[in-house]
C-alpha cells in the first residue's frame, strides 16, 4: 500500500494511491493525516479502502513531504560500508552511528523544486531511504525494531558542504536550509518490502547514475538505527529516520559536482518509487 500526504481545499490530506488516482483516506476513516493515521493504527482502515474509486487524479492535487508534520527527523551520516572508506584514516570501523537532525522546513515534497541558496555555490544531493515509524517506543530491542516501522520512504537530503565546515562538529546549518532538500513521493507499508535488507538504491542526476548501493551494505541496519536511537529518545508515530546515503555525492568528484539551477535529481528503489526534483536558485523569477 502506497500512502502520501496532499493538500485539498487548503487542508492536508492523506491518501491512498491507485493506479488511476488517489482515495481521500480522510474522507472515509475521519482522519486527515498520515502521521494521525499512525498514531491512531488505522493502517488496516486505510487498506480497506483499496478497491474504493480514487477521489483525485495524481497529477490534480498539491503533493506534500511524505510526512508533513513529522515529531522528529533524525539523520544518519556515514553509514553505507563504501562511503565510510571515504573519510577512514587507518581507523578500525565506528561502533555507533552518527546522529543529526533536520527540521522540517529544509524539505519539499515530489515534484516540487529544491532551492540553492544565495550564500553558496555547494548544494549537494544524497539519496536515501527512510524509515517511517508506526508504532512508538523507548529501548526496543533490535529483534522487535522492524515490528515498529509503518512503511519507507525517499529522501534527498540536501547538503550545504561549504555551511557543513563552518564550525569543527557542527553539521546542523548545511544540513538545514530551507526547502534545500525532499522527501518522498509516498510511503510504501512494510507488508510490500519482501527484503529490506537487500534494497536497490541509486541517486541519478540529469539521468547521470551517481549513487548506486544496496542495503545490504549498511554499516548498522534498520533494526540496529532504531534500536540504538530509542535508547536515548523515545520514538513515536511520524518519526523519521533518514538511514544514510551511498558513496557518489557532489563533493566526492574531482571537481566537485555541485547542483546548479536547471539540475534534475531523481531517488529510486525499486520497491518504492522514484522521488524527482528539480533545483532553482532562491529568489530566481
Amino acid at each position: 500500500m502506497r500512502l502520501l500526504s496532499f493538500t485539498a481545499g487548503g487542508e492536508s490530506r492523506c491518501g491512498l494511491v491507485r493506479e488511476d488516482g488517489i482515495v481521500d483516506v480522510g474522507a472515509h476513516v475521519g482522519t486527515a493525516t498520515l502521521k494521525g493515521l499512525l498514531e491512531r493504527g488505522q493502517l488496516d482502515d486505510a487498506k480497506a479502502l483499496a478497491s474504493r474509486d480514487a477521489d483525485y487524479r495524481l497529477d490534480d492535487v498539491q503533493l506534500l513531504p511524505t510526512v508533513p508534520d513529522p515529531g522528529k527527523i533524525i539523520c544518519i551520516g556515514i553509514n553505507y560500508r563504501n562511503r565510510d572508506e571515504e573519510y577512514r584514516d587507518a581507523t578500525p570501523p565506528p561502533k555507533y552511528p552518527s546522529v543529526f537532525f533536520r527540521v522540517p522546513e529544509s524539505l519539499v515534497a515530489h515534484g516540487e523544486p529544491i532551492l540553492r541558496p544565495p550564500e553558496s555555490e555547494q548544494l549537494d544531493y544524497e539519496g536515501e531511504i527512510v524509515l517511517v515509524i508506526g508504532r512508538g517506543g523507548r529501548r526496543i530491542p533490535e529483534a522487535d525494531a522492524w515490528r515498529h516501522v509503518a512503511g519507507l520512504s525517499l529522501m534527498n537530503e540536501g547538503s550545504v558542504r561549504d555551511w557543513l565546515r563552518h564550525a569543527k562538529f557542527n553539521v546542523t546549518p548545511g544540513k538545514n536550509f530551507e526547502r534545500s532538500g525532499s522527501l518522498g513521493p509516498w510511503m510504501v507499508t512494510t507488508d510490500e518490502i519482501e527484503r529490506h535488507d537487500r534494497l536497490h538504491l541509486t541517486t541519478r542526476v540529469n539521468g547521470e547514475v551517481r549513487q548506486d548501493d544496496w542495503t545490504s551494505n549498511l554499516l548498522f541496519s534498520f533494526e540496529r538505527l532504531i534500536a540504538y536511537t530509542s535508547t536515548f529518545m523515545p520514538l513515536k508515530p511520524g518519526d523519521l529516520i533518514a538511514t544514510g546515503t551511498p558513496t557518489g555525492a557532489g563533493a566526492r568528484f574531482d571537481p566537485p559536482k555541485y547542483l546548479k539551477a536547471g539540475d534534475v535529481v531523481e531517488v529510486s528503489v525499486p520497491q518504492i518509487g522514484t522521488l524527482r526534483n528539480s533545483v532553482v536558485d532562491e529568489g530566481a523569477s
